[in-house]
């Protein structure tokens, strides 16, 4: 009896060995998407198409594809008595894995516009005015929200970084529903020319904003990422209990440490009787 004890506890012993030095190795030759955030992959990019009605983003900064080729989408109004207007979201594609961010880390945001409007007016009575303002979301959950007053509306390039602290709303993004949103706004009126003859003059306005292009700091999302796994669950009764997120093979370790300690306390039982 006490042979096969034995022998029962040196082979779940190798099996322990065999999952703990075969569960790196998996980890290893597992494909990594570009694509995907990850610890060494926390920049995500924002792309769109020419005329902003499709803002995406993902996380590999060198695949421009579905994006405009201009490196820019935009929107110009040419009439006059018009309100140059944009409201947009730029939403992230689908995570394979919950993303972790480090709760003393801040998310750093970076984009560049263009807008031409005249906002000469804007504070007086019926003037109808919004600031450039982003508002960071987590799914449909609101996270942060930033005005942006001093951005130029003289027709120049201007560059707004937003840098928001990561709070406990922010420490994780669960996959298929919590990835990444961020919204753009802003409201002005046009330009309406000399005596509104726009044939002559300037009338209108325009709203731009440069995406994600390889070697360019702008469209970009900085996310402190971190790794995170979720530690082992022991229940009321002493079972070991499912773990979520964990290392490679952590899992198939568990389940054999299990077995383990059901096979010593079985013999235990023996030995009393």
């Amino acid at each position: 009896m006490a042979t096969n004890l034995r022998l029962q506890s040196a082979a779940l012993v190798m099996l322990l060995l065999v999952s703990s030095i075969g569960a790196p190795a998996t980890a290893q030759d597992t494909f990594v998407d570009p694509r995907q955030p990850t610890p060494d992959n926390n920049i995500m990019a924002i792309y769109g198409n020419s005329d902003l009605s499709n803002c995406f983003s993902h996380f590999d900064t060198n695949d421009t594809s579905g994006s405009a080729s201009e490196g820019y989408g935009e929107q110009v109004w040419t009439q006059a008595n018009t309100q140059i207007e944009v409201d947009y979201t730029c939403r992230s594609e689908s995570f394979k894995q919950d993303m972790y961010l480090n709760e003393n880390g801040t998310i750093s945001i970076q984009l560049d516009f263009m807008i031409y409007a005249d906002t000469s007016n804007c504070g007086q009575d019926n003037v109808d005015c919004t600031n450039l303002t982003l508002t960071l979301y987590k799914g449909g959950i609101e996270l942060a929200m930033q005005e942006f007053p001093a951005t130029a509306t003289n027709g120049n390039d201007d560059s707004v970084i937003w840098n928001v602290d990561v709070d406990r709303n922010m420490t994780r993004f669960n996959r298929s529903g919590e990835e990444p949103q961020l919204r753009i706004e802003f409201s002005a009126p046009g330009y309406n020319g000399v005596a509104g003859l726009c044939q002559f003059t300037y009338c209108g306005g325009e709203f731009r904003m440069y995406y994600s292009t390889p070697g360019n700091d702008t469209g970009i999302v900085d996310f402190p990422i971190i790794n995170q796994s979720m530690p082992l669950i022991v229940d009321d009764d002493g079972a070991l209990g499912a773990v979520s997120d964990a290392l490679p093979g952590f899992g198939l370790m568990a389940g054999m440490a299990a077995l383990a300690m059901a096979a010593v306390a079985n013999s235990r039982i023996s030995r009393k009787d």
